[in-house]
């Protein structure tokens, strides 16, 4: 027997209401976080442009954000939460010795690391980069220092990951949410302020960005205790290594670094081949990937934290029909938001870069150049959305090994794509074959969940995604049309801001318009109706 939702027909119940408004709340909070990361860069790309500058604190950011995926957002988020909400229901006392115990491996696991880092940066830098980063010295020589100066921001980064999981499994959402605004905050600060003092020291004004990452992530960190002590998981000094739970949490986690290795080794290749192309190419794919993780951040990010935690706890209640309809809801709402802004973002790609970033040492090749790189990842802008849901689902299912495996044979093909490719067309294909990967890991995770879930095709392929697809079209040949018409990149900084927010709205009201004519707006209605 399958388990197909209607087409037309959204879940229901009250655990898919509080999924919506978690969401919801996550986003509001991601929202703010992310509008200031696009202030970040705009200060970033006004001060330093696209530049060897820029490039060296790009190599040097990835190495923590390598780690980071491992010991933050990526495999630890996903061990530690369904086992953090099945403790919790033994008891609570359980759940908080569970919670600093883990803090402390953390703390004792990325200090080490940390340490190695700092005294091999040298070593650590060759590796990221070819030949040709290595022969400027005073390039070289500045990637080190910021790698060393960032090392400390693996842990603290670990830590606020640690308890923005924790917080969510006990519904809250919106402040830890906001907590990388604050991160964001402190950048921009120490970007605007700290080079002069620098310069003045003697020190380049560039390792403001370093300083600006190593200080953002201790008040990151710092944020959420409070709300920790608040609801009465504050430390109390017993802690338990050796129990079945944690050791849960560890294997897990090894079984995580396997398809993290697999995510890292991918970057390590394409930074090498993005290095080898020509000076900027590094920035211009990270500046793209800026915007390109707007819409990933805001929507699905919020959907999958959300999802996760409503989905672990049906399924830890042995309730599979109620975690069916979770997982339904939150993959229909990760298409119906992402496809206007896939619509607006691929029609406007030249016009975002050209408003956010253009300005400065930013030239217009640099615009051109980034929003080429940002069209090849917006081909797989629906696709991370839902990888962001499929693949911590397996962690909830206890089968963490499949998403691992599904990841190191797509990274395994873009590596191969890559370096077929990017020799004869540049440096956009490292782009495009993100793009390509993830489309394929979510295929092949969705076959694997239908698998464990019992889902059929009514569930992947309802009548909503085909009207979805329809108006994100619309939507798309609208905003193309009025951006032609309207938008002049020369224009002052003030009438191209109106320009893009007035074509924005009417492609997104032609978007939401259709989907109402079809009707099909009964999950955002069902949101405005909720008290």
């Amino acid at each position: 027997m399958t388990h197909d939702n209607a087409p037309g027909k959204l879940p229901s119940g009250g655990k898919n209401k509080s999924l919506i408004f978690s969401t919801l709340k996550m986003a509001l909070a991601t929202f703010s976080s992310r509008i200031l990361g696009l202030v970040r860069e705009q200060v970033m790309a006004a001060t330093f442009g696209a530049s060897g500058i820029t490039d060296a604190f790009t190599v040097a950011y990835r190495i923590p954000n390598m780690l980071r995926d491992l010991f933050a957002e990526g495999a630890f988020s996903s061990a530690f939460v369904p086992v953090f909400t099945k403790v919790r229901s033994l008891g609570d006392k359980e759940a908080r010795t569970l919670l600093w115990s883990m803090a402390v491996v953390l703390l004792l696991i990325t200090g080490i690391i940390c340490t190695g880092v700092i005294v091999f940066a040298p070593e650590v830098v060759q590796l990221m980069t070819d030949a040709e980063f290595t022969a400027d010295p005073e390039r070289f020589e500045l990637t080190i220092q910021m790698v060393r100066i960032m090392a400390p921001f693996l842990t603290l980064i670990s830590l606020a990951a640690l308890f923005m999981g924790a917080l969510n499994t006990l519904k809250m959402f919106f402040v830890p949410a906001l907590a990388p605004a604050l991160f964001n905050v402190v950048m921009i600060l120490s970007m605007i302020f700290l080079p002069p003092v620098l310069e003045e020291k003697g020190a380049h004004p560039a390792l403001a960005l370093a300083l600006g990452v190593l200080f953002g992530g201790v008040f990151q960190m710092l944020l959420q205790i409070p709300l920790l002590f608040h609801k009465r998981y504050a430390p109390t000094g017993v802690f338990s290594f050796k129990n079945e739970w944690t050791g849960k949490i560890l294997n897990r986690l090894g079984i995580g670094t396997v398809g993290i290795a697999a995510t890292q080794i991918n970057i390590l290749v394409t930074t090498i081949l993005a290095t080898g192309t020509q000076i900027g190419a590094v920035s211009w794919l990270t500046y793209a990937f800026r915007l390109f993780q707007f819409p990933v951040g805001i929507l699905s990010v919020s959907i999958a934290g959300s999802n996760l935690v409503h989905f672990s706890e049906a399924l830890k209640k042995g309730e599979n029909e109620e975690a069916r309809s979770i997982l339904s809801t939150s993959y229909q709402m990760s298409w119906l938001l992402i496809a206007p802004a896939f619509a607006l973002m691929l029609a406007l790609d030249l016009e975002s870069v050209n408003i956010i970033f253009e300005r400065g040492a930013f030239t217009r090749s640099d615009s051109m150049n980034s929003a080429l790189a940002l069209k090849q990842y917006l081909w797989g802008l629906p696709f991370y959305g839902l990888y962001k849901i499929f693949a911590p689902s397996f962690f909830a299912l206890d089968r963490p090994k499949i998403p691992v495996m599904i990841s190191v044979f797509c990274i395994t093909v873009n590596i191969i794509f890559c370096f077929l490719l990017v020799p004869e067309y540049g440096y956009a294909v490292l782009a495009l074959g993100t793009s390509l990967s993830m489309l394929l890991n979510c295929a092949l995770q969705g076959l694997f969940l239908s698998r464990h879930l019992n889902l059929g095709l009514g569930f992947f392929f309802p009548l909503r995604l085909l009207k979805i697809l329809i108006a994100g079209l619309a939507c798309g040949l609208m905003t193309e049309y009025l951006s032609q018409s309207f938008f002049h990149m020369d224009a002052k900084l003030l009438s191209k801001l109106v320009s893009f927010v007035a074509i924005s709205l009417a492609g997104g009201v032609t978007y939401f318009l259709l989907l109402s004519v079809m009707g099909e707006l009964s999950l955002l209605k069902k949101v405005i109706r909720k008290k």
